[in-house]
């Protein structure tokens, strides 16, 4: 099986070694031109290269299909409260299908379906409250429970290197649900922001949404 990411890897990796004053040609002549290929233009000041044109690039030739993120892409372009997924999901009543791991008084604990890592947790209360400070300090305190509580499960079953905790309140602070406030738990590892993410824009899953799960469930009870 090809792979796009290898062949841009390779391709970058001789490139990276020649000499600066030939690293534009090479560029150039290392992507294939097509009809669809975007006219790119460099001029770097006085330096080396100066004004050189890279010829036409090739962009995204190689695709890695993944239709199970269709829902997410369109969900994305929404900025509206109905179809709340935190509000949706605890209603139904099956944990497993929702990925719902811990139910508790006024919190409940889900995996992200579109996650950073294995093990990307949400803390979300039941309540459907857009910010931090209109929840009330018994729902601050439990949901700081859960967080605690998660990362003590997540240690002991992914033994992850390091954590990033904490809220994206709002559309520009990142919230892909930004009507109903939720706290992330993503494990981290040395290694997991590698090449893929950065020349791919792909992210490589080593356990499947079900197998965490299973490994989760009732762990947080």
């Amino acid at each position: 099986m090809r792979f796009g990411w290898r062949r841009c890897l390779e391709r970058w990796e001789r490139l990276l070694t020649q000499p600066n004053r030939h690293r534009a040609a090479a560029v150039s002549a290392s992507w294939p031109r097509t009809a669809a290929s975007v006219p790119v233009r460099g001029e770097i000041g006085h330096s080396s290269l100066g004004d050189l044109s890279l010829g036409s690039a090739s962009v995204a030739s190689q695709r890695i299909w993944a239709p199970w993120r269709l829902p997410y892409v369109k969900d994305a372009s929404k900025d509206a409260e109905q179809g709340c997924i935190f509000c949706a999901k605890p209603a139904d009543d099956d944990d497993e299908a929702n990925l719902i791991v811990h139910r508790g008084d006024r919190c409940f604990v889900i995996l992200n379906l579109f996650p950073y890592t294995n093990g990307h947790l949400m803390i979300a209360p039941y309540e459907h409250l857009a910010t931090l400070a209109e929840l009330d300090a018994d729902t601050v305190a439990e949901m700081m429970r859960l967080t605690q509580r998660a990362m003590s499960v997540l240690e002991d079953r992914y033994e992850p290197h390091g954590y990033n905790v904490g809220f994206n309140q709002g559309r520009v602070a990142g919230a892909g649900v930004e009507h109903h406030i939720h706290m992330h738990v993503v494990p981290r590892w040395g290694g997991d922001t590698n090449f893929m993410p950065v020349l791919a824009d792909t992210r490589v899953m080593p356990q499947t949404l079900e197998d965490s799960y299973a490994t989760l469930k009732g762990s947080l009870d």
